[in-house]
């Protein structure tokens, strides 16, 4: 009988993670900290054909891979099912099809082996992908939040709570860097092709700030930014002017993190924090990796920065917020549904 209330907390538990909220499926295994495996098979190529993720395509890739990979996770760690002792996986949010193939594999694979089961808010591994780049890391310390699906900047106080400071009151930035992409016409996914376009280009159009301003609360807003990219474009191609791609990506891109850097040097700072993290798939973004670095230099504040690999979807982080709740002994039932949106909590 699978009953919650009887499993232990053990030092240094194997964490077997999976992530299958969008187009990756994948899964980690963690011994504490340390990483035993990672693997991800994506299905990126396939959705490329349609310009975005297709939901259906999404959910039949997963139900076809996420027994492989996790086969392939647990040979590359060397372990045998039976070392797991606990099962981590995405609940929310993400494509509900999608989800719901990770989470009710994972479900099962803990009930088979009578180990606790957690059920993972996908932002929370955002949070927690940057104990994967620096072990030792301990609350407090203000994260920057970017991804396709969020954009906030939070203080965690500790390994399982955190108080929000600010964030969109619309679109998240990872959806304006896809929107741009998509206007410019450039292909799936848009974040990095927005970045590669961006580097051979000059910031010289005076695109409107991501910062809301005169607001009483911190707050960003992408739609207007978004809007305006949109409109400049489609002017230029009723004028008949030739558009220049790279200036509009370079305008942008510092239009959209200029804003999430300094706000997020100032609230570390407001904190009385040391430490800033960032986690999301916008921070695999070149531009913000270096102008958060150089403004937390200049602040006097360490910077953690996990690697471009796990600021993106990846099961790793999945596993790391698992160890967060596992210590706390924060298990979960095995009747938890999966959500399309689930609050930023």
């Amino acid at each position: 009988m699978y009953d919650i209330s009887k499993f232990s907390v053990k030092n240094e538990p194997v964490i077997l993670g999976i992530e299958s909220s969008c187009d990756e499926t994948a899964c980690a295994i963690l011994r504490g900290r340390k990483i035993l495996s990672n693997r991800i098979i994506s299905s990126a190529a396939e959705q490329a054909k349609y310009g975005g993720v297709v939901p259906e395509i999404a959910s039949r890739m997963h139900t076809e891979a996420v027994d492989e990979v996790c086969r392939l996770a647990l040979a590359d760690a060397g372990l045998r099912p039976q070392d797991i002792d606990c099962v981590a996986a995405t609940y929310g949010a993400g494509l509900l099809g999608a989800l719901l193939v990770g989470l009710s594999f994972a479900k099962a694979f803990a009930y088979a082996l009578n180990v606790p089961f957690i059920a993972v808010n996908h932002i929370r591994g955002h949070i927690a992908a940057a104990y994967l780049d620096k072990p030792d890391l301990k609350p407090p310390f203000v994260t920057l939040l970017a991804s396709g699906g969020h954009t906030a900047i939070l203080c965690t106080s500790s390994y399982t709570k955190f108080s929000i400071l600010g964030g969109t009151s619309d679109d998240a930035a990872g959806e304006a860097f896809d929107k741009c992409a998509r206007v410019l016409g450039l292909p799936y996914p848009g974040g990095p092709s927005v970045q590669k376009l961006a580097e051979g280009g000059n910031a010289c159009i005076n695109f409107p700030s991501a910062l809301v301003k005169n607001s009483q609360v911190l707050r960003f807003s992408y739609s207007g930014l978004k809007t305006a990219v949109i409109n400049y474009c489609h002017n230029a191609q009723q004028r008949g002017e030739e558009l220049n791609g790279a200036d509009v990506a370079a305008s942008f891109q510092r239009a959209a993190i200029d804003p999430l850097v300094k706000k997020t040097v100032e609230c570390a700072l407001a904190c009385g924090v040391k430490t800033v993290t960032a986690g999301g798939g916008v921070v695999a973004n070149s531009y913000l990796r270096r102008t958060l670095n150089e403004a937390c230099q200049k602040a006097g504040l360490q910077l953690i920065l996990p690697e471009k690999k796990f600021c993106t979807d990846n099961a790793a982080m999945i596993a790391s917020e698992g160890l967060n709740q596992y210590m706390a002994g924060n298990f979960s039932s095995l009747d938890v549904n999966a959500a399309a949106a689930i609050p930023l909590k």
